[in-house]
């Protein structure tokens, strides 16, 4: 219903576009030579950290996407964002589709209400065509988190102060269907890579996971659903602006679903809800020709899919971007650290996962329409998620790319 939902949205701003003062249409379409780490990715139902695995080295399709945007009215826009994968989420898909009112204002203050599937604005540095970073090819763990399993299919409410030097804006939103948000992290941990899930994919659950409690390989689940009771999730996020492409953001987020709700899928398999809550801070401001970006976020997920089966899983991350503006030429360093941490078992008296990785990129843009990136993701992680299944805890996985991606 929700990819229903989404696909009239994205077909009704279509439609408009040919009436609106202003339309804009980007898109990229990516091929890269990938040098896979030996672990078997989560795209293929393992516990790899990287998107891709297996020890191959191998081109890929690395996926392409479309932004349109049309402004109807002075105070009317309609926007949408449709990706296609070959690989993990495979298909084409609605990313997102809203439309938003924003009334022209000539005073310092200005609102505006929007409506629709839409990000929770949590990223600071993931703002290019199909949610991608002008940065990396790969994703900082948390926004890759960001993108599989956050989508606000709701409503949101913000209010703007446009000062003279110094600018905020204070966001509320109302939503539904994300209540299976925090599964990926319970089941696996973080990852870091750059596939997008849009509304109607599937993800995959660790395939030891679904051979230990019994079930039929491979199993997916639909990470934007309702399950249980009619509920809305909410976020409430603070921004502040200032010269020099400052801006320093606080959020926090909570789906408020039940954690002691399921609901049937693909058959006989049933889904659970996840009460998942958070809080996330950033920042990102420019020094010369270095941009600085950094962000961390806190917080937790539970589940009671059968009384008395409790599970909570805490969850933590933060990394600190540096990327270099030469022109054609920009560099970009990124180092992060993530963690999640269960109540002791008997197996493990901190069991959980801990780990840090090191991302370093180079892009070049010798025409506007064509980017080239050369990227290393290193990951050292230790987990007893891991070890519980017989798998060895510490794994060091290096992932080498060759991008070459054309846009429009």
């Amino acid at each position: 219903m929700n990819y229903r939902l989404c696909s009239i949205i994205a077909l009704w701003g279509a439609a408009m576009a040919g009436h609106a003062q202003d339309f804009t249409l980007h898109a990229y379409a990516d091929e890269r030579l990938v040098a896979a780490p030996d672990d078997s990715s989560w795209t293929r139902g393992g516990f790899g950290k990287t998107r891709y695995g297996d020890g191959q080295t191998k081109f890929h399709f690395g996926g392409a996407a479309v932004y349109g945007a049309a402004q109807i009215t002075p105070g009317l826009l309609a926007l949408a964002q449709l990706q296609y994968q070959t690989s993990g989420h495979s298909g084409l898909s609605v990313l997102e589709a809203w439309v938003r009112y924003r009334p022209v204002s000539t005073t310092p203050w200005r609102w505006y209400v929007r409506a629709g599937a839409f990000f929770p604005p949590v990223s600071m540095e993931n703002d290019g065509v199909g949610w991608t970073s002008p940065w990396t090819l790969s994703s900082s763990a948390i926004n890759t988190w960001t993108g599989e399993e956050l989508r606000a299919v709701g409503g949101e409410f913000a209010l703007e102060h446009r000062g003279e030097a110094n600018s905020w804006d204070l966001r509320a939103a109302l939503f539904r269907r994300d209540d299976p948000s925090g599964t990926v992290l319970a089941e696996r941990g973080w990852s870091i890579g750059d596939l997008v899930a849009g509304i109607g994919s599937r993800l995959r659950e660790p395939d030891a996971v679904v051979s230990y409690e019994g079930g039929t390989l491979p199993r997916y689940y639909d990470p934007f659903r309702n399950i249980g009771s009619s509920h809305w999730g909410d976020y409430v996020a603070l921004s502040w602006h200032a010269p020099g492409a400052t801006r320093v953001s606080l959020m926090h987020y909570d789906n408020r679903a039940d954690p002691g709700a399921t609901a049937p899928y693909a058959g006989n398999d049933e889904q659970a809800a996840w009460r998942t809550r958070f809080w996330s801070a950033g920042a990102r401001t420019e020094t010369g020709a270095i941009t600085w970006i950094a962000q961390a976020m806190d917080g937790d997920t539970t589940v009671e899919p059968v009384e008395g089966r409790y599970r909570l899983t805490r969850f933590r991350s933060a990394f600190v971007l540096a990327g270099w503006n030469r022109g054609a030429w920009r560099p970009a360093l990124r180092v992060e650290h993530f963690s999640t941490r269960k109540p002791s078992s008997e197996l493990f008296s901190h069991p959980g996962e801990h780990g840090n990785a090191v991302t370093a990129a180079l892009n070049w843009r010798p025409r506007d329409y064509l980017r080239l990136t050369a990227e290393v993701l290193h990951i050292d992680s230790t987990s007893t998620l891991r070890a519980q299944y017989g798998l060895p805890a510490h794994v060091i996985d290096t992932q080498l790319q060759l991008s070459m991606r054309v846009l429009y």
